[in-house]
């Protein structure tokens, strides 16, 4: 299908038109008491749904007529089956696939019976008629939605959707940079070397340099709007970065032919925002007053100078609380290590960071068995970080996910974790470790339906669910909105326990001990496990979450092959009256609700512990179910 071809319905075309008051009379809907306990979904608007899939189920239960059949067995590979087919399919991922914010709507029952209650979609505002931007990271008009997603009601509608199925809506957003919207001369593209470039002129509505610069504009459809951003001095206009980790090249430079913004200047503490920054701020609070929704994730948080990271942070948090969102959500995209991130937010006041990089890299590789579990587990004691002499615990200020649309860390091949046949039978037990440990648990787009994209392009990782020309498996013309997918109904049964129990949402987390003769114990990197020739270790990996007095006790099998037993060593004194612990969930439904006895372990003075049984590539919580 191709994408929408609908007229823009251009929003104001100044802020000064804006009229606050009347956008401001009006309810809003209240912000959660508790980010850190919810689970969000994030999708690529032009790669989740176009709406017209057959068979899906809406948010009422009816199942729907389309015209996109659903994904069959053998459909895997229908769009490349020879050399032209395949390259057309290649390219249709480079381009705009169709998806549009009413397809998002009309999945709203789709996501609430999986057991998401947040969704973060990707930008929505217009870019560049010509672009090929269907991913949204190219704004050209800050005050219009993208045409080919939908419109302005639109946008409304699917937040009042959300908020009718309990769920919160944060919206990705872009200040650090425009789209292409004017050319340096002479096409300079050399890499940032500090000096000014010369401009040429904005780009008019084909994407030609043809419109003096920095002359007003008036045509919607060209340069860069609303008004303001049309003024001498918005821009750096200093090149492309080269250098990402050069400082001050990554906050200066253009990011790749996207125009860097010139945000003000100062330090943390006295910073003084440009017109610029104080404008597309106010464009944001804009779209919070229009479509009432609950937080923003902001795209490229290293590449701007803190302090204006932290004007933002300040406007936002301050422009929500006017309007009853006293926990205006904040999330930030700060590439690069995890002690970078978590300075970063203590500087800008960010609410949270996305847990890209080593958390990313150590729950993947936890998984698979090719790293010590303790290493994913160690994440989360930061006291070092900030300078405390005693255990902090920073998971309610990350994001965790096991996919995501760009994968950073993995270099210029990336691939979505179920890629490979290791992690197709090994996906489960990620998602519900994601799910059950520390880190506001973050699904992306397809994984709950082991989407498999791989590649030398992010376009790979972004396949459409909805089939189109780029679809799911390397297919076209097929959905995959499955409720009976094994993988989503495994997931969405984890996403159902968490719910009642407040300990996997907001308890402590501690790596436990295992056994597999109850005598001798040791983390799982060393006891109960094989070597296996890919130098993988397979175990029982078993984890506590602790809320005040209560300990549950979750549980992976990372050998997709065999049944795996072991004795797990639990809190002595939290058990103290605790006879045997039940479980609340397993791989395998006939064990949910057996019992296995607390005992004391063979080990002298390790204190009690407890028998569990993990089915192959499996997952089991055990809560308490006996007081002596």
């Amino acid at each position: 299908m191709s994408p929408q071809t609908n007229s823009p319905s251009y929003g104001p075309a100044s802020i000064a038109e804006i009229d606050w008051a009347a956008l401001l009379d009006r309810e809003f809907t209240p912000s959660p008491a508790s980010w850190s306990e919810q689970v969000m979904y994030f999708l690529l608007v032009d790669r989740f749904s176009d709406g017209l899939e057959d068979g899906y189920v809406d948010r009422s239960g009816q199942r729907v007529t389309g015209s996109t059949p659903p994904f069959q067995p053998g459909d895997e590979g229908n769009a490349t089956g020879d050399d032209t087919s395949a390259a057309a399919w290649r390219a249709a991922g480079g381009t705009w696939c169709g998806g549009t914010i009413n397809g998002i709507r009309s999945k709203i029952g789709y996501l609430q019976r999986l057991g998401v209650t947040a969704l973060w979609i990707s930008p929505v505002l217009k870019q560049r008629a010509d672009s090929t931007g269907y991913h949204g990271y190219g704004t050209q008009d800050f005050l219009t939605i993208e045409p080919r997603f939908g419109t302005q009601e639109d946008v409304v509608a699917l937040v009042a959707e959300a908020h009718a199925a309990g769920m919160y809506v944060v919206l990705d957003v872009i200040l650090n940079h425009t789209g292409n919207v004017f050319g340096y001369v002479g096409h300079d593209d050399r890499p940032w070397d500090g000096t000014d470039r010369m401009v040429a002129g904005w780009r008019d509505r084909h994407g030609e340099i043809t419109l003096p610069f920095p002359d007003p504009v008036t045509d919607r459809e060209a340069a860069v709007w609303p008004v303001e951003l049309q003024d001498a001095g918005v821009f750096t206009q200093r090149g492309p970065i080269a250098n990402w980790d050069a400082y001050p090249e990554y906050v200066e430079g253009d990011f790749f032919d996207l125009k860097d913004v010139r945000h003000g200047t100062g330090g943390d503490d006295d910073y003084h925002p440009s017109p610029a920054l104080v404008n597309l701020v106010r464009a944001y609070q804009y779209w919070v007053a229009v479509t009432d929704i609950d937080g923003l994730r902001i795209d490229t948080v290293k590449h701007m100078d803190v302090g204006a990271t932290r004007y933002i942070a300040t406007a936002m948090h301050e422009f929500g609380r006017l309007i009853g969102k006293k926990h205006f959500y904040l999330l930030g995209e700060i590439t690069g290590r995890r002690s970078f991130a978590i300075r970063l937010l203590e500087r800008t006041g960010l609410d949270a960071a996305l847990g890209l990089d080593d958390v990313q890299e150590k729950l993947d590789d936890l998984v698979t068995g090719r790293r010590a579990p303790r290493e994913y587990f160690d994440l989360f004691r930061n006291a070092y970080l900030i300078g405390q002499g005693s255990d902090t615990w920073f998971g309610e200020k990350l994001v965790c996910a096991i996919d995501d649309h760009d994968q950073v860390r993995q270099g210029w091949y990336k691939s979505r974790f179920a890629a490979d046949p290791l992690g197709q039978r090994l996906t489960v037990p990620a998602l519900a470790l994601n799910a059950t440990t520390l880190g506001m648990p973050c699904l992306y787009y397809g994984s709950e339906q082991g989407l498999d994209g791989q590649g030398d392009n992010d376009r790979y990782l972004r396949e459409a669910m909805f089939g189109g020309p780029f679809g799911p498996f390397r297919s076209a013309g097929r959905h995959v909105f499955d409720e009976t997918n094994p993988t989503y109904v495994a997931l969405s049964q984890v996403l159902a326990v968490r719910r009642t129990i407040p300990a996997l949402r907001f308890g402590r987390q501690y790596l436990r001990e295992i056994s597999d003769d109850g005598v001798t114990f040791g983390l799982p990197d060393f006891i109960g496990g094989k070597d296996l020739p890919d130098e993988r270790i397979v175990s029982v990996i078993a984890w506590s979450r602790v809320l005040a007095e209560a300990e549950v006790v979750c549980a992976i099998n990372n050998d997709p092959d065999a049944e795996r037993t072991a004795w797990v060593l639990i809190d002595e004194e939290l058990n103290e009256r605790v006879a045997a612990y039940e479980y609340g969930y397993s791989s395998d439904p006939a064990r949910i609700g057996t019992t296995t006895p607390v005992t004391s372990s063979g080990a002298p003075h390790r204190g009690p512990a407890i028998q569990l049984t993990v089915p192959p590539a499996g997952f089991v919580i055990l809560v308490p179910a006996q007081s002596g």
